[in-house]
Formats: C-alpha cells, sequence, structure tokens
C-alpha cells in the first residue's frame, strides 16, 4: 500500500541530518572511509565515489536500508533497495543503488 505523504514530509526527507546521524562508510575491516552522507542527495553523490568495497561491505548487510528507513524516513526508497538483486558485481551494484536512488530523490522534489 502506498503511504499518502504531506509535502512537509516528503520534503523533509530530502533535508540533511546531524553528522553524528550521517551514514558513515566504512569498509570490510570497519574502517572509516573519510565519507558520510548527510541527506538522500549527499547519499547519492557519496554513493557515486566511495570506494567500491564500501558498497559490497554494507549493501549486503542492509546497512544502506536500515539508514534510509530509519534516519531519512523513507521506507518506500528502503523497500526499492531491498529488490536489487544478490551477487551483481561491484560496478553494477552501484549503478542500480545510484539508479533508484536518484528516482526517488527526483519524485520526491517534483512532489515536494
Amino acid at each position: 500500500m502506498v503511504q499518502d505523504l504531506s509535502k512537509k514530509e516528503k520534503s523533509n526527507r530530502l533535508v540533511s541530518v546531524p553528522f553524528d546521524n550521517g551514514f558513515h562508510f566504512k569498509t570490510e575491516n570497519g574502517l572509516y572511509t573519510g565519507l558520510t552522507a548527510t541527506s538522500m542527495m549527499d547519499f547519492v553523490e557519496k554513493l557515486r565515489v566511495v570506494d567500491i568495497n564500501s558498497i559490497l561491505f554494507h549493501y549486503p548487510r542492509g546497512d544502506f536500508q536500515k539508514w534510509v528507513e530509519d534516519t531519512l524516513g523513507d521506507k518506500e526508497l528502503s523497500n526499492r533497495l531491498c529488490f536489487v538483486k544478490t551477487g551483481l558485481s561491484g560496478e553494477s551494484l552501484r549503478k542500480k543503488l545510484l539508479k533508484i536512488t536518484q528516482k526517488r530523490t527526483n519524485e520526491l522534489k517534483q512532489e515536494s
């Protein structure tokens, strides 16, 4: 069921969160990459440039999905991210995640 959100709720998903609540990209050994996303649009930009090993670490664990839903409050995007096929190669996974996230960002911009 698609939830009907107010314009305020939709635009809230596009605002920045405090740095401490941002998505801190790490590598498989838990080392911080130096990149933190603090909004959905920032997340898109960081996905473009972060080391592919960070994406391969976070995606299968559900880290992106959890942050998008719990911190940004966007269950719709979180659900869409869950349907990306497992086993995609690094750059294929990056491209798919970018496509989904960019599309959702554009939807929210148009609707707000």
